[in-house]
């Protein structure tokens, strides 16, 4: 009988070692689902910047080996690098809008210049992250994902029509409903392993019906060296002249890679607890490692001037999931096989030879899958009146403006072109909208700096009696919001805890009062389990009480909602109450 909340279909988790042969079976499969879609976005992106077969055949080299590398590298722990979990790397569809735009505007230079830049937020996001939460909100981010998808929908659409003249006009089309037909077919219906192969099912039915149009050409695969690596000449450099373009794209850049980062915390949470038998408590310092290794992957591939390198997170969950193998010895196979691949080119021409229709169908399924993750982030923390307009005015400005020449014919030249980005447009107005909200909140709340010990209990109440009378609460309310604030100090002070008040953590605590609600956030220099799971674990339990659960009990009958973010040295637990007056 399998116990409750026991996942036994994990039959190797992250730490344990499996067969050399088995890591090795699963290895490959994770190759073949992540190769596809990895030279599938750079050719994408390449094309769709206008750029020639030299720099492809660069980029899809550098890719390989860059993903190859930190795949390698995100299932190791050593020093802050790595998620010590299966993690595949490579090109994702985030960045095709963006890169796209660079690569028209100056070129792979450019490219290269503005990821390397924008690499350094995301290296700086661990330590950040406090800070931008308050900005970077699941409304922000949500938003810039929907945005995101709007924008790629006619790249996706130029692939579909780009067929050889020869062929009958409807071939792309055609070639492009059949293939979003299987991919969709099979991605509701298909169950198992057949779900996990989907993807690569529909490309290659979409490439034998391209062929029977004629419309498939297998040259590139033949011209292709069987083992080599592109020549130094191919190498893009850099721009050390950033000039208009630069400066107006950066913005862009800099909110994509905050929103990727914001996503790949939740990727990597999603991984561990995918990863396990048991249920525990998320380590963020395996978030964090895993948030560092992307960093490292958008580095190195400015320095390269391909395409940003991120991690695949569906991908690598739904090989976990079905093989039941998560192993880390398996993301080494996949490292080890993309640096493999990059040194064959032939295996990579191979992909490249994939008809354009049957691309720009692959491309409007990712399309499909970041506009509904977009909607998820959104409505996560709850949807009110405020975040509802929010995301309604930034999604029809960004929706709006694609593709217009507004700006280009108010400012004229460079920077007007420039601005005229929906992605640009719709990002800024969603964030410039959540920080004025946040700056013209009602400021009758407060700050107290105090010590995570019971001393402190005192001057945290009056601190919170002093908020409730500003607010005119009744007695009840008061009470409620009191018990609250006592409660989540008790449910974060370690068991048994019996420290004096100097040695003990610093806390913050600030007060942010909504309309009939206040939002406490307590802020502790605290490194102990996670409050929601705590809280989580109590509708599993059915007989007594363990020791510090009360307090839990009591501050999820007094508390509207309770969120708790763990950092590197730092947690945040944000908790909300009702009241009234």
């Amino acid at each position: 009988m399998q116990a409750e909340g026991v996942n036994e279909a994990i039959r190797y988790e992250a730490d344990e070692s499996c067969p050399p042969l088995i890591a090795l079976s699963v290895g490959l499969q994770g190759v073949m689902l992540g190769v596809a879609p990895l030279v599938l976005i750079v050719a994408i992106t390449a094309a769709a910047g206008g750029q020639d077969d030299s720099y492809l055949r660069w980029a899809v080299f550098a890719a390989l080996i860059i993903a190859g590398v930190l795949t390698a590298l995100q299932a190791t722990r050593f020093w802050r690098l790595g998620a010590g979990h299966i993690m595949i790397m490579g090109t994702t569809p985030n960045f095709v809008a963006v890169s796209v735009l660079a690569l028209e505007g100056g070129g792979p230079g450019l490219l290269a210049s503005l990821i390397v830049v924008a690499s350094l937020f995301y290296l700086a996001l661990a330590i950040w992250l406090p800070l931008l939460r308050r900005i970077i909100t699941p409304v922000v981010s949500g938003t810039v994902l929907m945005v995101l998808a709007v924008t790629l929908v006619p790249i996706a659409l130029d692939r579909v029509q780009e067929v050889p003249e020869s062929v009958p006009g409807a071939t792309g089309p055609t070639v492009a409903l059949i293939t979003l037909a299987v991919a969709t077919v099979m991605a509701l219906r298909a169950s198992g392993t057949w779900r996990l192969w989907s993807p690569l099912i529909a490309i290659a039915v979409g490439t034998v019906v391209a062929a029977l149009f004629g419309a498939y050409d297998p040259q590139a695969v033949l011209d292709a060296p069987w083992a080599g690596i592109p020549g130094g000449s191919e190498f893009p450099g850099f721009d050390f002249t950033p000039g208009a373009e630069f400066w107006a794209l950066l913005p862009v850049f800099v909110v994509i890679i905050l929103v990727g980062g914001v996503k790949n915390i939740g990727d990597s949470v999603a991984m561990q607890g995918a990863s396990r038998r048991r249920p525990r408590v998320t380590d963020f310092r395996l978030v964090q490692g895993s948030l560092n290794t992307n960093g490292l992957g958008i580095f190195f591939s400015g320095l390269a001037g391909t395409p940003p390198t991120s991690v695949f997170s569906s991908t690598s969950v739904s090989l976990v999931t079905m093989t039941g193998v998560a192993s880390r010895n398996v993301g080494y196979v996949i490292g080890g096989a993309f640096l493999v691949l990059a040194l064959f080119p032939k295996l990579p021409a191979l992909v490249l030879t994939i008809p354009n229709p049957v691309m720009g169908a692959f491309l409007l399924t990712a399309i499909a899958l970041i506009f509904v993750g977009g909607v998820r982030t959104v409505i996560q923390d709850g949807l009110d009146a405020k975040k509802m307009l929010i995301v309604g005015v930034a999604f029809s400005l960004g929706a709006g403006m694609e593709h217009q020449t507004i700006f280009e014919d108010l400012i004229g030249g460079t920077w007007g072109r420039q601005l005229d980005n929906g992605l640009l447009i719709g990002a800024l107005a969603a964030v410039v909208m959540t920080v004025f909200l946040d700056l013209t909140s009602p400021r009758t709340g407060g700050r107290l700096e105090s010590k995570l010990h019971t001393g402190s209990l005192p001057e945290i109440d009056a601190f919170v009696r002093e908020i409730a009378g500003r607010l005119g609460w009744n007695e009840g309310s008061t009470e409620r919001l009191r018990s609250a604030a006592e409660e989540t100090v008790l449910s974060l002070l370690p068991e048994g805890d019996e420290a004096e008040a100097r040695d003990a953590p610093r806390l913050i605590v600030v007060a942010h009062p909504e309309t009939g609600t206040v939002e406490l956030e307590f802020m502790a220099v605290f490194d102990e389990e996670n409050l929601e799971d705590r809280l989580a674990y109590l509708e599993e339990e059915t007989e007594g009480l363990q020791e510090g659960e009360v307090p839990l009990r009591l501050l999820r009958h007094y508390a509207s909602s309770v969120h708790h973010q763990k950092y590197y040295g730092l947690d945040i637990v944000t908790v909300q109450v009702k009241g009234s007056r």
